[in-house]
């Protein structure tokens, strides 16, 4: 069978409709710069992915001024603070008194379906279905996506500027670093065991615990659905424990404070891993979000780092386009990485104070207790925190 060969002209050629391209989409078009996103996904399929939902306080005042009316302020909660605990005791760090801000629980499918719904609203061309395979001429004026439809024909974007937004498995990244694993990388030692459950909340606030039998992390998704994790091996079958070895598990995790129970209706494994990008931009191109970094999730960092990627490019891809400046789009990679890599070192942080790893003596366990110490008897060491966790201003 023959297939067709489109071919259409962008100025911006955006590459994943997560949240980091549609906010960039956005942000390009209020300076008067069209776009074209292309996404394997349906929609359906993108707005129901389940992802991590703490949003910085920067971020939320962004997703506010893009739409003033966002449901972050009506179906998100704000958060002042977060509880570590460790020992039998609940420490808690309190954000507003600290450091003036804070941070808001709302999962990422809600931004994805706000943005969706947005930018659909605003006539932006946005293809589902749509598989990328390649980019071309990053070295040139103008750099071409090659992609394929969900009918088979051929489609190829023509543009000034491509941008891959398309999470950790990019396409864009080997235009850009000449491999698709060309980085700096590590994997932990542990994963998070996932659950999602029908209950009460446990708490009204993020729980970190640390204990000897591990980590565990008490999260929330609404009054009647909670999100809870703990540390476990990550090549553990989420199929094979029962609930009541899952409820165990994690009451174990939290000595000092009693889980409120319920039905069990997904499960899954959460592997950690660490990854920046040997470089965020080569010619016209550039990486933002997934594509161009991963983080634990321990410290919130993954939309929030993303959200930051854009508001940097989007500056600088005006200002090379509308403006003919280059400055901007030339400093993009260093300006990023000074936040990405903040980024990384706090999530590296509070990962490593809060699990336990198979080799640790006793004299480590000794020590990550002292750490923890050091960090709630100390206004200097709660504010360290605090001021990482909600999130440092954005350019």
């Amino acid at each position: 069978m023959s297939t067709a060969t489109q071919t259409i002209r962008t100025r911006v050629a955006i590459v994943g409709a997560g949240p980091a391209g549609l906010i960039l989409s956005h942000l390009l078009a209020d300076a008067g710069i069209d776009s074209v996103i292309v996404d394997q996904r349906t929609r359906g399929d993108i707005e129901q992915t389940i992802r991590a939902g703490i949003l910085e306080q920067g971020t939320v005042d962004l997703l506010t001024a893009i739409d003033p009316s966002s449901r972050v302020h009506t179906v998100g909660t704000r958060h002042d603070g977060i509880e570590l605990r460790f020992e039998g005791e609940g420490h808690r760090i309190d954000f507003p008194a600290l450091v003036g801000r804070s941070v808001w629980l709302y999962p990422q499918h809600e931004v994805l379906k706000d943005m969706l719904a947005l930018r659909l609203r605003a006539g932006q061309d946005l293809r589902f279905e749509v598989t990328a395979s390649r980019v071309e001429g990053v070295d040139t004026p103008t750099p071409r996506v090659f992609a394929t439809t969900a009918a088979g024909d051929e489609l190829i974007i023509e543009a000034d500027f491509v941008v891959g937004a398309d999470g950790s498995r990019s396409v864009v990244r080997p235009a850009i670093t000449g491999d698709a694993f060309n980085g700096h990388f590590r994997e932990y030692p542990f994963a998070w065991f996932g659950i999602l459950c029908e209950a009460p909340e446990s708490s009204e606030e993020l729980i970190y615990s640390n204990s000897d039998n591990g980590f565990a992390l008490i999260s929330q998704r609404s009054h009647d659905v909670q999100r809870m994790y703990f540390q476990c091996d990550p090549e553990t079958d989420p199929t094979v424990m029962s609930e009541e070895e899952i409820w165990e598990t994690l009451q174990s995790r939290v000595p000092g404070t009693t889980l409120k129970e319920g039905p069990i209706f997904q499960r899954d494994v959460l592997r950690f891993r660490s990854f920046v990008a040997s470089e965020l931009r080569h010619g016209r191109a550039a990486l933002v979000g997934d594509a161009a970094h991963t983080v634990p999730p321990t410290g919130a960092k993954g939309m929030n780092l993303a959200v930051a990627d854009v508001v940097l490019l989007a500056r600088a891809v005006n200002a090379l386009l509308v403006e003919n400046d280059a400055r901007l789009i030339d400093a993009y990679a260093d300006e990023a990485l000074k936040r990405i890599w903040k980024a990384q070192h706090f999530s590296w942080w509070m990962t490593s104070m809060l699990h336990t790893l198979p080799e640790h003596t006793e004299f480590d366990r000794r020590r990550q207790l002292g750490e923890l110490r050091s960090v709630v008897d100390s206004e200097a060491g709660r504010t360290f925190l605090a001021e990482a966790y909600t999130g440092w201003p954005l350019a």
